[in-house]
Formats: structure tokens, sequence, C-alpha cells
């Protein structure tokens, strides 16, 4: 099975492409898609709406798991990220993958144990999972393929 993880974002969205079952995982691939805070939001959904599509197309994931908006500190930021993630459940309806959500509250319970876990601890438990040497440099892709981990532990 491949799960396309999610991490929404206005301004990045992580992503990461996971195969296997919850005992055996593989990382494909993963990255993000970075939009220029210049633009107008419209053209910046648009880029990760065309970027999105783009990867759907290539890899062809069997469904995704999308961190899904809990609560959020910082109040400018809500709406265009909505507004992403808006844009992301789109694409996928767009082209027929079952979605699934998770907070990250979640995820980090799934993954440490604890739902108030320490992003160290979450990207400790990543590389242990998929038994890699080097995590992406992004916190975003990390936390998507975390989130693609989630899914693929509670799918049994």
């Amino acid at each position: 099975m491949k799960i396309l993880g999610i991490d929404p974002g206005m301004a990045i969205v992580g992503y990461g492409l996971l195969e296997g079952n919850k005992d055996n995982l593989k990382l494909i691939t993963s990255g993000s898609i970075q939009t220029d805070k210049e633009l107008d939001d419209s053209k910046r959904l648009l880029e990760i709406y065309n970027d999105l599509s783009t990867i759907v197309e290539e890899y062809k994931p069997d469904c995704a798991s999308v961190e899904k908006l809990f609560f959020f500190k910082n109040q400018k930021t809500i709406i265009p990220v909505a507004e992403a993630r808006g844009v992301i459940l789109t694409v996928l309806e767009k082209y027929g993958i079952p979605t699934y959500d998770y907070t990250p509250m979640e995820v980090k319970q799934v993954l440490t144990g604890y739902g108030r876990a320490e992003k160290k601890e979450v990207e400790r438990m990543v590389h242990i999972a998929l038994g890699i040497d080097e995590l992406p440099k992004l916190d975003d892709t990390v936390d998507a393929i975390a989130i693609a981990i989630c899914h693929s532990r509670s799918l049994m």
C-alpha cells in the first residue's frame, strides 16, 4: 500500500510517500511544495494544486493522510492554512484517493505513545520506523512522513 502523508500550509506543504505496512515501511519520496509569499494567495493555492496533482499523477498513492487543523497559536495563519488544506483535499478527491485526517496530537500518540511529545521525539520515532540514516531537513516534510506512519499503524 502507498500512503501519501501531507502536512498542509500556505508557505510550505510537506509530503512523504511511504509504501508497505505498519511493520515494514519504505520511504518512496518526500519533499515540500513551497510558495512565494510575495504572490497573491490565489496564485499560491493554484501552485499547491498543480504541484500536488503532479505528485499524485506520478506516484499514484492508494490513500492519503492529511494533518487536521486542530488548534492554532497564530490566528493570522489559520485561514491561509485552511485554504491550502481545502485545495489539498480537492486534489485528492479529484483523483479518487481516500483521505484520512489526523490531528497533531493523534500522530504523536500513535508514534510515541504520548500525545504531547516533543518534535524531537517524533523525529526519532520516524527515524526508527523507516530505518533510514538521515531525515529530511524540513520539519514540514518530517511531519508529513509522521502522518503517513500514523495512518499505516491505524490500519491494523
